[in-house]
């Protein structure tokens, strides 16, 4: 990647523009219905692809202080608030925080929005939330560690981290050949990185589609560890639309508790 490239700010208007195009699924704000169910205490979100989120690996949500960590789009923040929560949903995309914000003005909904890197929480203190919800996302950055680290910092003793992120075997193979043309052919080595791959660099940005990164899962869950949470819940998920997702799960979903 040439040096004056810089990952965040790309992503960011990438996110932008998945926006605009509204053909990309995280970014179409839930409805009505979703959230009058929410408001009876009736909701199921989305922490991967296609498994919802299990019900016991939520606490009582009226009153909590929530933080919905790289996570706009208008789905599960907006959620969350109907349920009672007080959320803050922190994202690097003003236009996935526009959609939260359309939500909350459509359903008369507290929210607080903060752009921000989800590697950066300094404009928090210490011990804020009771409760992190973090989907898929981190695939956007290229250092998970300190994700998790500030997560941490800024939960308090005994609240929990739901987080989402991809099986780094996916990025084994050529994603656009498996789903273009339903043929798996392994082509990388991981760590993954689309910017070190010329050939697909061009074509995501061509296209304005968020750059991606694959992480370990030393860094994932041993990062999660190192950071100090205590690993109590873990599912896996698939790709609903590559042939990828039919030989082998592709994501991965973990329950974390900050000891008290």
């Amino acid at each position: 990647m040439p040096p004056s490239i810089d990952i965040r700010a790309y992503n960011r208007e990438a996110w932008n523009r998945q926006v605009e195009n509204g053909q990309n699924p995280w970014t179409i704000p839930v409805t009505a219905e979703v959230i009058a169910r929410a408001r009876q205490g009736q909701f199921s979100v989305l922490l991967t692809e296609n498994v919802p989120v299990p019900a016991d690996w939520f606490p009582p949500l009226k009153g909590l202080e929530v933080l919905a960590l790289a996570c706009g789009g208008g789905q599960q923040a907006p959620v969350f608030a109907a349920a009672g929560a007080r959320v803050t949903v922190f994202d690097n995309s003003p236009a996935q925080l526009g959609r939260d914000r359309e939500v909350a003005g459509r359903e008369n909904l507290p929210l607080t929005l903060v752009e921000g890197d989800m590697r950066d929480l300094s404009i928090f203190d210490n011990e804020s939330f009771d409760f992190i919800f973090h989907p898929v996302s981190n695939l956007f950055i290229n250092d998970v560690r300190p994700v998790w680290k500030e997560a941490f910092r800024v939960l308090r003793p005994g609240g929990t981290l739901l987080s989402g992120f991809m099986n780094p075997i996916f990025y084994l193979f050529d994603s656009f050949l498996a789903e273009r043309e339903s043929i798996l052919e392994v082509k990388y080595k991981l760590p993954y990185a689309d910017y070190n791959h010329p050939e697909v660099r061009q074509l995501v940005m061509e296209q304005g589609w968020p750059l991606e990164h694959s992480h370990s899962l030393t860094d994932q869950l041993g990062g999660q560890m190192a950071a100090g949470f205590h690993l109590i819940g873990l599912y896996e998920d698939r790709h609903a639309k590559n042939i990828i997702g039919d030989y082998t799960p592709t994501y991965l979903a973990t329950r974390a508790l900050k000891p008290k």
